[in-house]
């Protein structure tokens, strides 16, 4: 009885993309984030509202810059405040900051709500903890040979001994053009 290694190697190809199918979403939708990391925060949605209220003389004291916060919107939960300096008052609150400038009463109130999704696959990307680095490193291990087995299912003149060897040149060649570029 002999080998069948194409047999074996398709039940491996097949069962590997199974098995690993959540993992390959996990960094594709994390990869696209990082790619675009100067475009758009990935893990909040950040909003930004102006405001004006009456001009502050002295500094306030926390009772004082909580009814203030009262008055500019009662939703927000204040944490915190401190002066940068003479003239500002920075309030921290639940999910955010107020800015305000006490000699004209003109403010900002910056929320950030963490965004669906994104936030939760960034945090896997980046390997939080020892045992999902051993995961991780086995995933990469089965996109090896995911990637080996994968060319060679097709067979003739689309396997890799046709347009499939093309393809493999041509995808392997993409990135060493950019290395060489950016690098020498």
């Amino acid at each position: 009885m002999t080998f069948k290694w194409r047999k074996w190697n398709r039940v491996v190809h097949r069962d590997f993309g199974y098995l690993f199918l959540g993992m390959t979403l996990v960094y594709a939708l994390s990869g696209i984030a990082l790619n675009h990391m100067n475009d758009w925060n990935s893990n909040y949605v950040i909003t930004s509202d102006d405001f004006v209220t009456a001009p502050i003389s002295a500094k306030p004291n926390k009772a004082e810059v909580k009814q203030l916060l009262e008055n500019i919107n009662d939703d927000l939960v204040y944490k915190n405040h401190y002066f940068p300096n003479d003239d500002y008052l920075k309030i921290f609150v639940k999910d955010g900051i107020v800015w305000l400038e006490m000699s004209s009463g003109e403010g900002t109130i910056e929320l950030n709500k963490r965004r669906l999704l994104f936030g939760e696959v960034n945090y896997l990307h980046y390997n939080p903890i020892k045992y999902w680095t051993y995961f991780s490193d086995i995933f990469s291990g089965a996109l090896i040979l995911l990637a080996l087995t994968g060319i060679l299912i097709p067979r003739g003149k689309q396997g890799i001994t046709g347009r499939g060897a093309w393809m493999s040149i041509l995808g392997i060649a993409i990135p060493l053009i950019y290395l060489i570029i950016y690098f020498y």
